[in-house]
């Protein structure tokens, strides 16, 4: 219901009642302004596109906080989301309403993540992570679009950062040896079983005896779940990074003895975790804490990687370097997709440039030969009848 009245004033009332019964009205100063006003709300209702002007009044801090509560995230990411919107996004979105937050608003934000605040003592962010966090404001925007709370995203047209896509550098096999020689005593299996299976941190610092089998001809780890770190330094077992995840990898004979060694040492529970410290799981913090020093010595660095996912990438390259197919390092890896391994590490395949070339001229070059060798006879042939 709708209708336009004039106040004694002369001034025109514009009012309408919404789905919910609630009246909306505004005042204009000419009747035909007022019309106009009523014909796009009336539109909007149609289309399905009505939003209430007092929706958008909520802070952008107040809906993000109820978004993220309703989300079915694993615990790592919803305190990886938590934290990016605390430390990137309130400060300068959080006591904003939703309904005043525009393109430029968030375009101005972004730089702002990009360059830095020396105002705020703020560093500029990695151009990859200026994504993330603008990834998941986005989100916030796009259900509250569908909440009804806003007309449209002000998402739009947004310039990111370029992230430039950096080759990684494998350890070396004397920078894995040197690992191996710094690490406290109880993470040396650690390093050879990183760099002998690529399995991730987590895979490692969760795995526990019963996911072993050492004996007999085919030694294999079962990889099904990963440690995570919680709040307050308190650990759990979770799900994989991804389904992709859960593999069964063959453990080479350096890895069995490593690891057997390691068994002999330390008093491991037949369901119990490999790796530990004083007896309890080892978080996260705790073990950058210990990696770090080792990961100095042997010349760690931002082409390798700095932490113990270096590692992985040197037993990929292993795989790549002795011939291993595409589909074989993904499933070893636990990557969702091929694709996933050849953006990671498709510039290890180069040699495979060389192989094409010989491949293909071993097998034309003998075809040349071959068509070759009739059309010489008969040149011969030719020039000697010519000469008689």
């Amino acid at each position: 219901m709708a209708s336009i009245k004039q106040r004694p004033d002369g001034v025109w009332r514009a009012r309408y009642r919404d789905n919910a019964g609630k009246e909306h009205a505004r005042h204009f100063k000419l009747k035909r302004d007022a019309q106009r006003w009523l014909d796009e709300v009336t539109a909007s209702v149609v289309t399905g596109q009505y939003v209430d002007p007092k929706a958008a009044q909520s802070t952008f801090r107040a809906y993000a906080e109820a978004w993220l509560a309703a989300q079915v995230h694993k615990p790592a990411t919803a305190t990886l989301y938590a934290g990016h919107l605390e430390r990137h996004a309130y400060p300068v979105l959080g006591d904003l309403r939703l309904g005043s937050i525009t393109t430029t608003t968030v375009q101005g934000w972004v730089k702002r993540l990009s360059i830095g605040d020396e105002t705020a003592d703020r560093a500029p962010l990695a151009p990859a992570t200026v994504g993330v966090v603008y990834t998941i404001v986005a989100s916030v925007f796009r259900a509250a679009v569908h909440d009804r709370k806003l007309a449209e995203s002000p998402c739009k047209r947004i310039k990111l950062p370029t992230v430039e896509k950096s080759r990684i550098r494998p350890l070396t096999t004397e920078q894995v040896t040197m690992l191996e020689d710094t690490v406290p005593d109880m993470f040396r299996a650690l390093v050879i079983l990183g760099a002998g299976t690529g399995m991730r941190q987590g895979e490692m610092l969760g795995l526990t005896r019963d996911r072993l089998r050492l004996l007999g001809k085919n030694p294999v780890v079962t990889v099904d779940r990963q440690l995570v770190t919680r709040e307050h330094g308190e650990t759990e077992f979770a799900a994989p990074k991804t389904e992709a995840s859960r593999r069964v990898i063959p453990l080479p004979r350096v890895v069995v003895t490593a690891l057997n060694d390691h068994l002999a040492r330390y008093d491991v529970a037949a369901d119990g975790l490999l790796f530990t410290w004083m007896g309890r799981a080892i978080t996260r913090q705790r073990f950058g804490r210990m990696w770090r020093p080792a990961a100095a010595v042997a010349g760690l660095d931002s082409e390798t990687g700095t932490g113990a996912h270096a590692l992985r990438h040197y037993y990929a390259s292993l795989l790549i370097r002795y011939g291993e197919s595409v589909k074989t390092v993904q499933a070893r890896l636990g990557h969702k997709s091929a694709s996933e391994t050849l953006d990671t590490y498709g510039h290890l395949w180069a040699d495979s440039d060389d192989r094409t070339r010989d491949a293909i001229d071993t097998v034309l070059s003998v075809r040349a030969e071959s068509a070759d060798s009739p059309q010489k006879s008969r040149s011969v042939a030719t020039a000697s009848n010519t000469a008689h």
